[in-house]
């Protein structure tokens, strides 16, 4: 899925009946990976994304609660979309890291929040930056039961040329 188009497609669809299920489901075909998962996008700004899980069988483990590689994909499919959100089109990111702290056994639907830093500073670099994003994921009480920091790789964008 093409960055530059998430965030006015979310625009067009989060407004009308079924628009967020279908965005999550659109991002899910566009990310398979990430949509085996069964997010749905709440929220979604330049840097800023909030996703929900439904607790179901096909996201547990045997301990019966959300498997802790489900918690680390939707933290960083959270980090992912606040990213993409608010990178300028000159600018990709790319993952070369990505740390999960468990916090405690997550059971219930989650909340998964991530905020961006700005990228205004490096609108004029040419450099590529690492930049650290977290996602805090909380149960329907508003308990932490997991941190999610992705490190992402900041760089400009190659000429569509070059591809």
């Amino acid at each position: 899925m093409d960055p530059a188009r998430i965030l006015p497609l979310w625009q067009r669809l989060s407004g009308i009946p079924g628009g967020r299920w279908i965005f999550s489901r659109l991002i899910g075909f566009g990310v398979p990976y990430s949509g085996s998962i069964g997010a749905n996008v709440v929220e979604l700004e330049p840097g800023h994304a909030v996703l929900d899980l439904p607790d179901r069988r096909k996201v547990r483990n045997h301990l019966r609660s959300v498997h802790a590689i489900a918690l680390c994909n939707l933290g960083e499919l959270s980090s992912g979309l606040a990213m993409l959100a608010g990178l300028p089109p000159h600018l990709r990111g790319i993952v070369t890291k990505i740390e999960t702290s468990y916090l405690k056994k997550a059971r219930g639907t989650l909340r998964a929040t991530c905020t961006c830093p700005d990228f205004e500073g490096m609108l004029a670099s040419e450099e590529d930056q690492t930049v650290q994003v977290q996602a805090l994921l909380c149960d329907t009480t508003g308990e932490q039961v997991a941190v999610t920091t992705v490190h992402w790789l900041i760089g400009q964008r190659p000429e569509k040329a070059n591809r």
